[in-house]
């Protein structure tokens, strides 16, 4: 259960100067409470919520991620009765593959626009997920990113506007892939070696 009631951490936020319209939720509290976690996200002001992963097998068959994405799918439409978007971020089980086919792609096919959208980890790059790449192949289908800097040389994450990632090709490929919040989500140090970089471009 979360420390804070939804109208608390609402408070807490705007007293701070804040709104928070995004977060993430594991799928086993969607599993067992959604009602209930989708009434806390509203009392806070949400309006998407996140899985993280659909935390399948590490070697999925083809079933596997059809019962995954079919479940997600059922959770997915009841969030939009609700009037939330619920998405799906890119971890863990979407980087596996199912017969040479990325888990991640074949998610694209079996879950249903309607119900849920997308959020792509910029720094899976790590796995060969290119941001731009999968903005163009799949627009329309993404909320929203996980804005992080990439070394390909040290191979870990850097301020935005280091390392060796296109920012002006991935922000102009995110209009196509629909993405409407880019949240910066490292270190804060990171974080705030990332600010001058990120106010200074323009796409």
């Amino acid at each position: 259960m979360s420390k804070y009631s939804g109208a608390e951490l609402r408070k807490i936020l705007h007293d701070a100067g804040l709104t928070c319209v995004s977060s993430h939720f594991s799928l086993d509290e969607l599993k067992k409470d959604q009602e209930g976690r989708i009434a806390w996200a509203k009392d806070v002001g949400l309006t998407q919520m996140l899985v993280a992963s659909l935390g399948g097998p590490k070697n999925p068959t083809m079933d596997d991620v059809k019962r995954a994405a079919d479940e997600y799918n059922r959770i997915g439409e009841r969030a939009a009765a609700a009037g939330i978007v619920q998405g799906l971020h890119n971890e863990d089980f979407e980087c596996t593959k199912v017969n040479g086919q990325r888990t991640y792609d074949l998610l694209f096919q079996l879950l249903d626009p309607k119900f849920v959208q997308f959020q792509f980890q910029v720094s899976t790059i790590s796995e060969g997920f290119d941001a731009a790449e999968y903005f163009t192949k799949y627009p329309g289908r993404f909320i929203s990113m996980h804005v992080q800097g990439w070394s390909a040389k040290t191979r870990s994450i850097v301020p935005v506007g280091q390392g060796t990632l296109d920012w002006t090709k991935i922000f102009t490929a995110a209009k196509a892939g629909g993405i409407k919040n880019y949240f910066v989500e490292m270190d804060l140090p990171m974080m705030k070696a990332s600010v001058p970089y990120l106010r200074k471009l323009q796409v």
